[in-house]
């Protein structure tokens, strides 16, 4: 796959400065950057490496001045990473799109419909009343049962398991090992201190351009209608465990190790760091920023906080509360030390009074 400057500018609605013809079939980091690749300069510390650089063409902002002589072509755009961030998206889906054709063993009941220009690894699993929309690549070993929905240019990567009558939309990426519409963890103790199973009826609903991790699982609702829901744009890190009927708000993103616990609603854009654990029941406000390993043991009603520890607390509170925490070694000798003198001044004044 080769495109031109000129194509890759247009592409990014940037402008060219030098040589639009040159040929671009790879992208790179400017440092490391060769003929026939495109790399990109945001970060003011690495401008030394423009004028050093083998990339045909690098992409930097507009009003960008060099300092030296180039010998590569420069494509100005608004922002730079970006850009890069775009090139990135377009190669990965020419890349990942390629693939077509099926490949055996594998099955497919004869009762799915499935959409144009399918990719069906070796021994992956169609079950009965399946709806498969158009481009939709489908990797070995994947396993969709019974009455699943999956949109348009979805792609299933090896080993994705996904449980009957589960929703997934259009543009979606599912990465190696993740389990969708598995049973949430309902057990209900009895007298003798066993615990019977909670069966769970309900699905799991993906809506568009959701982005899920390696080893991530997503558990049904309990109940047979309800649904544990991923709204649109969620980008989901490896090895989440999201329960049942939680529902995550759009453009959320949340990194790896991060637990929510069951019919815990979070709202939109909020950022969720890794290894966070949240407790059931709550409800997150939208544009919440949660630091890593912090617990959230209550409901977070006002938007835009951010949030740190166990218990989370406010992140100003939180830093200057272990400003005093780091200090407790020294304040506690510093305490002794008081309590010494005291003591000393005490006994001195009580030998007096007894001397009197």
């Amino acid at each position: 796959m080769e495109f031109s400057i000129a194509q890759i500018a247009t592409m990014l609605g940037g402008e060219v400065r030098g040589d639009a013809s040159g040929k671009i079939s790879m992208l790179a980091k400017i440092q490391d950057a060769q003929k026939g690749q495109v790399a990109f300069l945001s970060n003011p510390k690495y401008e030394h490496f423009i004028y050093s650089t083998q990339a045909s063409a690098v992409i930097v902002k507009r009003g960008f001045q060099p300092r030296k002589e180039l010998t590569t072509t420069l494509i100005l755009v608004d922002d730079p990473y970006s850009s890069f961030t775009a090139l990135l998206e377009e190669y990965h889906k020419l890349i990942s799109f390629q693939k077509s054709g099926v490949e055996q063993p594998s099955f497919l009941s004869e009762s799915a419909t499935i959409g144009k220009n399918i990719y069906r690894g070796a021994f992956s699993y169609i079950g009965n009343q399946v709806t498969i929309g158009d481009n939709v690549k489908i990797y070995p070993h994947v396993f969709i049962g019974d009455n699943t929905i999956i949109g348009n240019n979805t792609i299933l990567h090896p080993n994705v398991k996904i449980y009957a009558g589960s929703r997934i939309g259009n543009n979606c990426v599912i990465h190696a090992g993740t389990v969708i519409g598995s049973d949430g963890f309902g057990f209900a103790p009895q007298e003798d201190g066993s615990y019977k199973t909670i069966p769970q009826l309900g699905n799991v609903l993906i809506e568009d351009n959701v982005t899920i991790g390696a080893n991530t699982v997503i558990d049904c609702a309990t109940m047979f209608g309800d649904s544990t829901i991923i709204r649109q744009g969620v980008k989901l890190d490896n090895l989440i465990q999201i329960a049942h009927n939680v529902e995550v708000g759009k453009n959320t993103v949340i990194a790896a190790q991060a637990g929510i616990s069951g019919s815990t609603k979070v709202g939109e854009n909020n950022m969720i760091a890794g290894q966070v654990g949240i407790a059931g029941h709550l409800v997150i406000a939208n544009r919440t920023q949660i630091g890593a390993q912090a617990g959230i043991s209550k409901s977070v009603k006002e938007e835009g906080q951010q949030l740190l520890g166990y218990p989370a607390i406010d992140i100003k509170e939180y830093f200057r509360s272990y400003a005093v925490f780091k200090r407790l070694p020294e304040l506690n000798d510093r305490l002794r030390d008081l309590e010494k003198k005291i003591s000393a001044i005490t006994a001195a004044e009580s030998t007096s009074e007894h001397g009197q």
